[in-house]
């Protein structure tokens, strides 16, 4: 059977985590990467045309405009499967019969109708953040650019431990566009040692980055001052620099309590620090990170959000 599936970050990484072995997949594709991926090929969406396929399983976030491309292309619509809809009203999948046999019924049926749809706030008179890119975690980055209406006043820097590919520095870019965005990430991929009993596709994925990546993804990338390496080592010469704005987003616990560790005394009065993943299942030393820090240090200021990846807004 040819199965492919197209993307190689972190949508491709969990499937193969938790339903798909990557020994079954013809290849992956991907417009960007190149070389391979879970010791699989990497192909270009254009060398789909004219191969023999069964199913292409579309793990990438925009959904929309594969779907556009697929069609360009002359692929049967019929043997797409997305894992991600992008919250549209109709269903884009037409065949879940073939899917259900390579990925297993229970699998399958968690994408059927999971979506919800989401009235846009009444507070967002002319949205900076909106398109497809919003679509996938409105709730995130909805709260996002309220808090940031929130700033004028606290002083401080930005900052975000755990880059991965610049998709959320991005908006901290676009929404503070004045002050300074401090990028810490070793673009490189887990401390093999801390990412150790992590599935081979969530590390694999997270290699999937560089700094240029990150750069060319941001509208302001004059303001960013990219410190590469491992945390906390990358954030010496910074001890009396104050935050305004966090995002900490490593994944692992010790990174995570490191970066609690070093933020949340250097914050501003007024400032937030934005937790992902702190109610994600598969990702659980990120809630005992910050119960090791409460034990020490007191019960934070926090609230939890319901978006797709369980962040903890922490305010200061």
């Amino acid at each position: 059977m040819e199965i492919y599936v197209y993307g190689t970050g972190c949508g491709a990484g969990e499937l193969i985590d938790t339903a798909l072995d990557a020994r079954r997949v013809t290849a992956f594709v991907d417009p960007a990467a190149k070389g391979s991926f879970l010791g699989r090929p990497v192909i270009a969406p254009q060398e789909l045309a004219g191969r023999p396929l069964d199913l292409l399983i579309v793990a990438g976030r925009q959904a929309e405009a594969i779907a556009r491309e697929l069609a360009e292309l002359g692929i049967d619509e019929n043997r797409v499967l997305y894992l991600k809809n992008h919250l549209i009203p109709a269903e884009r999948n037409r065949n879940y019969a073939l899917a259900e046999r390579v990925l297993g019924k229970a699998y399958v049926e968690r994408l059927r109708n999971s979506e919800r749809m989401i009235r846009a706030p009444l507070w967002t008179q002319q949205e900076r953040i909106a398109g497809p890119e919003a679509d996938n975690d409105y709730v995130r980055l909805k709260t996002l650019e309220a808090l940031c209406l929130r700033l004028d006043g606290v002083p401080g820097a930005v900052a975000e431990l755990g880059v991965y590919r610049g998709g959320f520095s991005r908006w901290l870019n676009l929404l503070l566009p004045e002050r300074t965005l401090l990028l810490f990430d070793t673009f490189e991929g887990f401390d093999p040692t801390e990412a150790q009993g992590q599935g081979d596709g969530f590390v694999e994925a997270h290699r999937n980055s560089s700094v240029e990546r990150v750069l060319a993804a941001l509208p302001h990338p004059e303001k960013a001052a990219v410190r590469q390496g491992l945390f906390p080592q990358t954030a010496q010469g910074l001890e009396n620099e104050r935050f305004a704005l966090v995002s900490l987003d490593a994944d692992l616990e010790e990174s995570t309590y490191a970066g609690l560790c070093f933020f949340l005394p250097r914050m501003s009065e007024g400032g937030y620090l934005l937790l992902h993943d702190y109610n994600h299942p598969r990702l659980p030393g990120v809630r005992r990170a910050v119960e090791r820090w409460e034990a020490e240090h007191g019960r934070l200021a926090a609230v939890p959000l319901c978006d797709v990846n369980g962040t903890l807004v922490i305010s200061v």
